[in-house]
Parts: structure tokens; sequence; C-alpha cells
């Protein structure tokens, strides 16, 4: 603004109402223009969002000034009055504990669970050495001038002490039993009480008038110089000397005859050699002691990998002295995960560290891609994140350990990695057996090594058991949580609680054996007739007798219907532990049998014989398409669990079930026929249930049935997947507890081999499938995108910054300002980066918000340069990317995320470099 702006004329409102000029020498314009623009902003503040008001309100204050604040704080305190406030931290010290001082020695310990500021005041010595002294309770000892709460400590030890004799046992003891004290006496006892409690009241009183005249500036701890040569003493060490030569004067005076000047003249040298010198003792010495640290048990420190079925319901089961790190392992790098640990745990030490990430029986996964077996956990990289990670952990000496939830010690290969993490770390090194099948109840088998029962140390015993039963289908309702939120919601409970009930009947009830019996079915009739003639009260327990007097009178036996399973804890030797994984390995192939026949019964027979008799549901191809695969499965299987029984029959120490598993794994080409059509499968099923109405309504009417486990038919065919890997990780079981000389050890060994080599093939065409999905995922998400599904590309992260702009780029780098323009996405794959323009739209009458992205560019990784911006006052977590055509700067919100994105974008841009 120059001069002759300011004598131009006001010639309009509406030409000056929207200006940035404000006419300073006229104060009637510049009232009114105030006015119109207080006004205007006013009616934008009603238009604008919770948000944006708060933002507002926040850059409003920033720019005021000291005075401005204080101006606005006390308006507030107008309108919103302070109604309760906290006296401690308001009052002096010395007025907040002469109020405690009031109290009665329980008040002052229920004050002292308030907060830990009241329990520094409420453990103070000068509330509990009165209590104390009133009841003759000196302390035995002279406490230093460092140690805290002596005399609480005193006071409790006493209260819990005390000896209480009835008349009868006092009088057997002192022999005063109906005996009254003559009145000289009497008059002496309480006049000789009277004298010393006035006398400890005098001195304290004057102690603290001589510490009041020489006391320095409040709460300052040093102390006063003194021309005596002894060390001066404190009030409560005054005291202790004080109770010390009371007692020594009231020994004498029961055995010698006392008169009052001779006490007067004992008990006035005493107090003043004590006090003479606890003058020089400051205030604060008196108030403000140091508060001695009690011992306080070490926190775990627990890892969650998101790869981890359910985790959300692992987070709500962690136990309160854990500090739980979860994280996304999609993108992550070990360097990134060291920070996020570091930056959890603050420099504490912990007691012990848990990692439960997905693996199996010889590896572990904390980040995808990245798999530590004992082949990789020396390579630098992972040798490091190890050190620094445990690096946090007390030594093995003081109770520290690792804790793996992860099979390890039921395979040699995983127990060789435990040894080799043993070593490096330098602590006790704990996993489960994993001889349990299903989900993850491998968990709740016998742990490696001795001590607490690891699960339990980090997580609540209820949570785990119902997260380990359930894990897979917790995580299926997790991700359409994750994705959906609301709406599905009540969808998901039900199916889940429908998957509980479904196994709660498969593995005890046995509904489909129990229909086919005429007998139990008749007693229920009967039983049910005989209720509607009697009409008792109590129907269910008329009902109950009814059936129990019928089994009774019919002979039946009580079966247990919930058989308790042999706990491994109790096995010891390896022939014993061989015997249970055989057990186990019996077991579950006898459900993984029902499953097949389940699906045999429950669907193929039933489409079989429609159409045969021309009533056909799906046609003769398609039933060939879905089923056959799985048929040959069955008849593989069922010859498998045959020779497995009798095996099992015949059971001894010597007993060989390795060239049954080698001859199963000859037929493992059935599998493979599964697995390359399992695809194709699938798709014919959608097809199949969209195109024809009567297959739609054959599904409904099987799919989660009880005779199917609750289970669907796109579920059931999920288990031949599960099922090689529960093999591989019962034949590890296997050979780790058969001895070399075992006459079965070479075919054991020679099965597992055979099997971990087509788990593999499995995992490759996960992986794959996977990677494809992911990408599309990504296509679908990006409008205008190009086609990226090419070659070997996959995705390896997303992450949403902000766009800014430099306001002053000619200035040094600490002093720049930067501005948001806009919200962008990165999608970052293995051989480019795609950025994309980030929109977000409200839903009206809703929460949600809807998210687009628009693509914006795509840069080749060996082409992109990645510059890191240092945190200023201006701008935090930023970075700088820059292609041969543009360039880029982006911050994250948090810097976690920065952290992450930017190791992904090192680790993704060596490796393009080093191809191209």
């Amino acid at each position: 603004m120059n001069g002759s702006d300011s004598r131009q004329p006001l010639s309009d409102g509406t030409e000056t109402r929207f200006s940035s000029w404000t006419p300073v020498t006229n104060k009637a314009c510049n009232q009114q223009l105030f006015q119109e623009r207080t006004t205007l902003i006013l009616h934008w503040f009603d238009l604008w969002t919770d948000r944006q008001r708060k933002e507002f309100i926040c850059r409003l204050l920033r720019r005021c000034s000291k005075t401005q604040l204080k101006f606005t704080s006390d308006c507030l305190a107008e309108s919103v009055p302070i109604t309760r406030t906290d006296f401690t931290a308001v009052l002096p010290r010395f007025l907040s504990l002469y109020i405690m001082s009031f109290l009665s020695p329980r008040d002052v310990c229920a004050a002292a669970q308030v907060c830990w500021h009241w329990r520094f005041l409420a453990e103070q010595d000068c509330l509990w050495s009165p209590k104390c002294i009133r009841l003759g309770w000196f302390l035995p000892y002279s406490p230093s001038d460092h140690e805290y709460g002596a005399w609480k400590r005193h006071y409790v030890a006493c209260t819990a002490s005390l000896d209480i004799l009835t008349a009868r046992e006092a009088a057997d003891v002192y022999g005063t039993l109906n005996e009254s004290l003559t009145a000289p006496e009497e008059q002496e006892d309480r006049w000789r009480e009277h004298k010393i409690r006035q006398t400890i009241r005098e001195k304290i009183a004057e102690h603290k008038q001589a510490a009041l005249r020489t006391r320095r500036a409040w709460l300052n701890t040093s102390k006063l110089g003194t021309s005596s040569i002894h060390k001066p003493l404190s009030l409560t060490a005054a005291l202790v000397q004080l109770g010390e030569k009371c007692r020594l004067e009231n020994s004498r005076v029961s055995s010698v005859e006392i008169r009052e000047p001779w006490l007067d003249l004992r008990m006035s040298n005493t107090l003043e050699s004590t006090c003479a010198t606890s003058v020089v003792k400051t205030m604060s010495s008196l108030f403000c002691k140091p508060v001695k640290s009690s011992y306080c048990p070490l926190p775990h420190f627990l890892l969650v990998s998101s790869k981890v079925p359910g985790y959300e319901l692992l987070l709500a089961a962690v136990q309160v002295s854990v500090v739980v790190l979860p994280y996304d392992s999609q993108g992550m790098t070990l360097e990134a995960l060291l920070s996020l640990a570091e930056g959890v745990i603050r420099g504490r030490m912990m007691q012990s560290l848990g990692i439960l990430v997905a693996g199996s029986t010889d590896e572990l996964t904390l980040t995808d891609g990245l798999r530590i077996t004992e082949k990789t956990v020396l390579t630098p990289c992972v040798r490091e994140f190890w050190e620094k990670l445990c690096g946090w952990v007390v030594p093995a000496s003081d109770g520290g350990s690792l804790n793996i939830f992860v099979p390890l010690a039921s395979s040699v290969a995983g127990m060789d990695l435990m040894r080799k993490l043993s070593v490096l770390t330098g602590l006790n090194v704990r996993a489960p057996t994993g001889i349990c099948t299903g989900s993850y109840q491998h968990i709740l088998s016998e742990w490696s090594g001795s001590g607490e029962f690891p699960p339990l140390v980090y997580l609540h015993e209820s949570l785990l058991l119902s997260w380990c039963r359930q894990a897979e289908g917790i995580e299926e309702a997790c991700k359409e949580l994750r994705k959906h939120l609301g709406p599905r919601l009540d969808f998901m409970c039900q199916e889940i609680r429908g998957r509980i009930l479904g196994l709660f009947l498969w593995d005890h009830i046995k509904m489909p054996v129990i229909s086919l019996k005429s007998e139990v079915m008749q007693c229920l009739v009967r039983g049910l007739v005989a209720l509607m003639n009697e009409t008792p009260d109590d129907p269910l327990d008329f009902l109950g007798h009814f059936l129990l007097r019928s089994s009774v009178n019919s002979g039946v036996k009580n079966i247990d219907p919930f058989p308790s399973s042999e706990s491994p804890e109790g096995l010891l030797s390896d022939a014993d532990r061989r015997s249970a994984v055989c057990k186990e390995l019996l077991n579950s192939e006898k459900t993984y049998v029902r499953h097949l026949q389940a699906v045999a019964t429950v669907f193929y027979t039933p489409l079989r014989a429609a159409l045969d008799s021309n009533r056909a549901i799906i046609s003769s191809a398609n039933l060939i398409t879905l089923f056959c695969p799985l048929l040959d499965i069955l008849e593989a299987n069922n010859v498998f669990l045959k020779e497995l029984t009798e095996r099992w029959e015949e059971w001894a120490p010597l007993q060989c079930v390795g060239d049954v598993c080698v001859k199963f794994c000859t037929k493992l080409r059935v599998y493979t026929n599964f697995f390359n059509n399992y695809s194709t499968t699938l798709r014919t099923i959608d097809k199949c249930r969209e195109m024809l109405p009567v297959f739609r309504t054959f599904l409904k009417r099987h799919d989660r049935t009880v005779a199917t486990r609750m289970l669907s038919l796109q579920e059931l065919f999920l288990t031949p997947s599960a099922r090689v890997e529960e093999y591989v990780t019962l034949l590890q079981a296997l050979t780790l507890h058969t001895p070399p000389e075992h006459p079965d050890y070479t075919h054991l060994s020679s099965a597992l081999n055979s099997l971990m080599t087509y788990r593999g093939f499995i995992h490759k065409l996960k992986k794959s499938l996977d990677r494809d999905l992911r990408i599309m995922e990504a296509q679908s998400t990006i409008q205008s995108c190009p086609n990226l599904l090419e070659g070997s590309r996959y995705l390896i992260t997303t992450q949403d910054v902000a766009l800014l702009s430099c306001l002053n780029g000619d200035i040094a780098s600490s002093l720049r300002m930067y501005e948001h323009v806009s919200d962008l996405g990165m999608f970052l794959f293995n051989d480019a980066l795609v950025l994309t323009e980030k929109s977000v739209s409200n839903v009206p009458f809703c929460l949600a918000v809807n998210t687009t992205h628009t693509f914006l560019a795509s840069v080749a990784l060996h082409c992109l340069n990645l510059t890191e911006i240092t945190d200023t006052k201006y701008v935090r977590n930023a970075f700088q990317l820059e292609s041969p055509k543009r360039q880029w700067i982006c911050a994250t919100d948090r810097e976690e995320d920065k952290i992450r994105l930017l190791c992904a974008l090192h680790s993704a841009m060596s490796a393009a470099i080093t191809r191209n």
C-alpha cells in the first residue's frame, strides 16, 4: 500500500468489501470495513464443518500474541468456569501436607491410591512420624537423607505385629489381673507420659521455627553450611535418637525411683543435644525427600504382524504388562521395523521378547518377501536386526527370553534356527512343538525349554483360546470388516457363531450319526409324549429325568461325549512324543477324510443322481470339472487312512509309518491336478450359480449345514491346501522325535522332503495368485490407469501423501515454508512408482467417505531420485521425488509411514538398478 492509495476517497462499499485495502486514517471507514469483513468471516464460519472450524481456530490462535492469548484464556474461564481442581496442584506443598496431617492413617493410605503425586505426599515422613511417636513407636535406626517412607513402613510393621493379650493372659505375664494401681502410681504414670509428649511437641515446634528462619528458596535441596564439626541431624534422626533415649530412661525408671527434678534435667539435656544439630536442616529436606524407586517388574515386548489371521482380536487380548507393536508387514523392511520398535520401547529394558508372526516349522516371515531360515539368519541385515532388537532385553541370567509363536521346535531345521538365534542374541529361545493341528492351536502345545507358559505371559487365556480355535474364520470376518466396516457386521457375526456351533456339533455331537439312531429318536418321542401327558412345572427337568431312567433301564452305557485328550505336557521320552504325533496324524487324517466325504455325499452324490435321472442340475462336464479332482484325492486318502489305522492298532516303539507316507507321496499327482484346476473350479461354481437358478437353490439348501461343519462348498475346497501344511508339520515332528538309528527314520526323511518340495510348489501358486489379485485391485482403484499386469510385476506397498509446494526455495532449507497443494496416492511396484491424485468426498447423512484415485504419472524406479528433507518447524516427514522431467515434494502424516515408505523405496530402487 503506497501513500496515494490512502488519500483516495471511499467510493462504494461493494468496491472495498472484498478488498485487502484498509483506510487507516479514516476511522469511520476503517470501522465500517472491519464490521463488514467480520460479518463475512462469521458467515463463512457458520458454513464450515466442525473440523474446518477447529483448524481455523488453531491457526488464529497461533497468530495471537501472549496478551491476546491471556485475554482468550480469561474469556474461556468466564464462559466455562473451572468447578473442580486438585488442591495439591494449586496450594504450596507444605499446605497440602498440613491438610493431610489431619487425616487418620487409614484415610492417608486411601489418599495414596488417588495418583502418583498424592502417593508421594501421603508417604512423607512428616505425616507418619507424629503418628508413630504418639503411639511410642520409634525407628530402631537412623534413616539416611535419601531414604523415603521409612516412618510409614515402620507404622505398618508395628501395626501388623501387635500382640493382643486377653486379660487372663496378661495376668499370667504381668500379674496385674484385677489389681488396680494405687493413686500415686497411676498419677506418676500419667504425669510421665504427659511430660514426654509435651517435651517432644515443644522441640518439634522449635525445630520448625528455626528451619523457617534459616531456609533458602522454596524447594531448594542444598544444605546450609554449619560451623559444627559433626553432620547436622534431620528432624527424623533427632526423633529416632530421642525415642532411643526415652526407652532407655523408661527402662531405668522401672527399676529406680525417679524424682521430678531429675527427670526434667535428663529430658532437657536429651532434647537439647538431639535438636541442637537439627536446626540447621532446611524446610526442603523436611518436605521434599527424593522418592526411593520401589521394585517394579520389567515389561514384556510383543511384535504382532498383520499377516497373522485376526490379529485385531490378539491386540484386545494383550496383558497390561506387555508393550505391543502391531505392524503392517506389507512393504515393511527390517530397518523400518527396528525404527518402529525403538520408538515404542523408548530406551527401556524388557523382560522378554515375543514374536507373533506368520511362518512354518522351519522359517519366520517378519516382512513380505523376507523368510528367516537357518541359512539366512546370519546374513548381515538380518543379524544386525536381531542383535539390535534383542539388545533391549535383559540377559538370560536375569530371565531374558525370546519367545517365537511359530512351531520351530517341531522340526530339525527349526531347532537349528533356534540354536543360531540363541547364540546370536544370548537369550533363551523358546517355541511351540506344534504337534497340534488345526488353525493356530500349535501355540497351545508344549513349548521347548522350561519356565512359565509364554502365551499366557503376553495374552489373556480366554481370548487366546478363542483366537487359536477360530483364527482362520476370524481373519475372513476381519477382512470383510476392514473393507466394508459396518454394513456386513451383523451378517459376519452370525456366520462366525454358525461356524462355532458347527465346529462343536461336528467334533462332539455328531448329529448325522445321531439322526440315524432309531432307538434315540424313539426314546425322545416317548419322552415328549410323557411330557404332554404329565404337564410338570419344570418340563426340562422332567424330560432329563425321563431320558436318564430310559437309559438306565435299557442298559445304555454312560459315555462321556467330551473325551479328554492326552495332554502332551506329561510326555517325556522321544518314544512317547512319537506316539503322540502319530496319534495326532491319525486323528487329523480322520477329520480331513470326513471333510472330503462330506463333499462327496452332500454335493456330488445328489448332483450325480439328478444327472442320471434326466433332471440335471448342472451339466456332466461341469460336474466332472468340479468334483473329479477332489474325488481322486478322497480315494488316495482313504487308502492312506486305512493303512495308518492298521499300523496304529499294532503300535509299538519300533512300528514304522514312514513307508506308508512314502507310498502316499507317490500319489501327490492327484493333488497337483486339483491345484492346477483350482481357479477353474471356483470360476465354474460362480458361473453355474449365476446362470442356473436350480444350482443356486441347491447350494443354498446344502451350504453351511451340520453335515458340512457349517462350511460352504468353496470353503471345503480349501481343505487340501491346509492339509498339506499339516502333513509337513506332523512329519517334521515325527522326524524330530525319531532317532537316526530307528528303521523308520529313512522313510520319514524321504517323505518329509517330498512334502516340503510340494509345499513350496503350493506357496508359489498362492504367491502368484495373490500378486495378480493385488495388482488387479490397484488397477480397479485407479481411474484412467494404463495396464499394470505386465510380466513379473507385483505391488510392494501403497501410501497416501500430501503434495507440497515450496514458497521460497532460494533461502536456507531450515527456513523454507511449504504449502499443501493436494493429496497424492503412491503405488510402489517392483519396477515402477505410480502416482495418483487422491480425492475424498463425504457421503450425505453418513460418516463414510468415498476415496478415488486418478492416474497422474508413472516413473521407472531406476530413473527415480529420492531426497529426504530434514524436519523443521515448518515441515515434517517430507521428502522429494525427482524424475527426469518432474519433481514432487511429498510428506506423510506420521513418521512411521515415512520410515516404512522410504525404506521400501530404497530397497526397490536398488533392486531395479541392479536388474538394469
